[in-house]
């Protein structure tokens, strides 16, 4: 009688009815056919079925075991640390059946989570503060939906220190506040210095940290609290500094008029200034800007290629000081400039002065007047305006669409017609 054999390699599973392996999850179905139950990713391979007579006839049967992808870091603490200017290298093993291929991404770029490289190792070079984060290992093979695993780069990096404020305005009584933002990842040192004196918290000045924030706070301000002052970041790898001004003098002037006239001759400019103490003098200086264009086309070419301006002279005004303010410290001026020319650009500047000194002098702020006086009703349906707080009513739905003046729209219209010919 012929005896029917189950081997796996030298292995001899079953004989005729019997089970000679010991492993429980085999058996034999109507005498002839193998299970396995619960099958691993080791019950892979070749399985023959063997009659044995004198012609030795094998039945191969090849078993493949599908298995979902499974990944790991390496290390296996998830963190890598580096120093600024240095190379990482983060890397990730993959296992499963078929191979998993593998694919990187970085989970919190402000970007969203960009792919990155393929491949079982991600290598930055020349990283900075900004490479640090988290770097996320994805490994996928079709079984299943991919896995991942995340690592945490570290860059070691000098403290880099950025100011909310290069100067604070404060006044007498009243309290002042710096502040300072330090990145650094080697546990920075930040100190606090007036002038080249280091500071320590005392009854009216406090030194609080959250987070990479760091805040000097001084309380009922004197004027010896009048100053420069430096915050000071230091760790292993180096030091950084950057300076704060806190002065009693007025803040620079901040504009809130819209940036055109209702009228053709006259535009009302309307501002405001910071300072504790109360404004003693208030200067203010505007000029007509004049654009030269020219009917040549040659020149008009070269006057559009330098792009520059004719201004015409400064106009000096001294004005008297605000009575009012809408805030404690926050003073609010309106002035009608009159005698304008239609149709033009002009540009302004205010500079203010207290018991301390004169603030530095404003942003330019630019305005137009047009070129015929428009209807309260069409000026409100026309005008953008900018409103400060409650204090001033928004005008404006929409900007104005300005028209080129006749000879910039010449120059232009000739322009075109030169590029043109030349194409042809």
């Amino acid at each position: 009688r012929n005896i029917l054999l189950w081997r796996r390699g030298s292995a001899v599973v079953t004989a005729a009815n019997l089970i000679i392996t010991r492993d429980t999850r085999f058996k034999l179905l109507e005498g002839y056919s193998l299970q396995i139950k619960n099958v691993r990713p080791q019950d892979a391979g070749d399985y023959n079925c063997q009659i044995g007579d004198h012609d030795n006839r094998d039945l191969v049967h090849t078993v493949e075991i599908l298995v979902p992808p499974s990944v790991r870091s390496n290390p296996e603490t998830g963190h890598v640390t580096v120093r600024k200017g240095g190379t990482a290298t983060l890397e990730c093993k993959a296992s499963g059946n078929p191979v998993p291929s593998i694919s990187w991404t970085r989970k919190d770029s402000i970007h969203g989570s960009p792919h990155l490289s393929e491949g079982p190792t991600l290598t930055l070079e020349n990283v900075n503060r900004q490479d640090s984060g988290t770097y996320r290992c994805y490994a996928d093979n079709g079984i299943r939906e991919p896995v991942f695993v995340d690592l945490q780069l570290i860059v070691l990096s000098p403290p880099e220190i950025t100011v909310e404020k290069s100067w604070v305005h404060a006044g007498e009584g009243y309290e002042a506040q710096l502040v300072c933002t330090v990145h650094g990842d080697a546990n920075p040192e930040v100190m606090w210095y007036q002038d080249s004196f280091l500071l320590h918290p005392n009854d009216r000045r406090t030194m609080d940290t959250r987070g990479e924030k760091h805040y000097l706070t001084i309380r009922n301000v004197r004027s010896s609290d009048f100053g420069n002052y430096s915050c000071v970041a230091e760790n292993s790898l180096g030091r950084a500094k950057k300076y704060i001004e806190v002065s009693g003098r007025p803040g620079p002037a901040q504009f809130h008029s819209p940036m055109y006239s209702r009228y053709r001759e006259m535009y009302n400019l309307t501002w405001s200034i910071e300072s504790f103490p109360l404004i003693e003098e208030i200067r203010l200086l505007y000029r007509k800007l004049m654009l030269t264009v020219s009917y040549s086309i040659f020149n008009f070419i070269l006057q559009m290629n330098e792009s520059y301006q004719h201004p015409g002279r400064w106009h000096d005004i001294i004005l008297n000081p605000p009575s009012t303010r809408s805030e404690s410290y926050r003073h609010i001026m309106t002035y009608t400039i009159k005698g304008l020319d239609p149709n033009s650009v002009y540009e302004t500047i205010v500079q203010a002065k207290n018991r301390y000194g004169w603030n530095e002098v404003s942003d330019i702020f630019q305005f137009y007047t047009l070129s015929t006086d428009m209807p309260n009703e069409d000026v409100e349906q026309t005008l953008g305006s900018t409103a400060y707080g409650n204090n001033f009513r928004a005008l404006g739905r929409g900007p104005v669409v300005r028209p080129l003046d006749p000879p910039l729209l010449a120059g232009l219209l000739s322009l075109i017609w030169l590029i043109v010919r030349r194409l042809v």
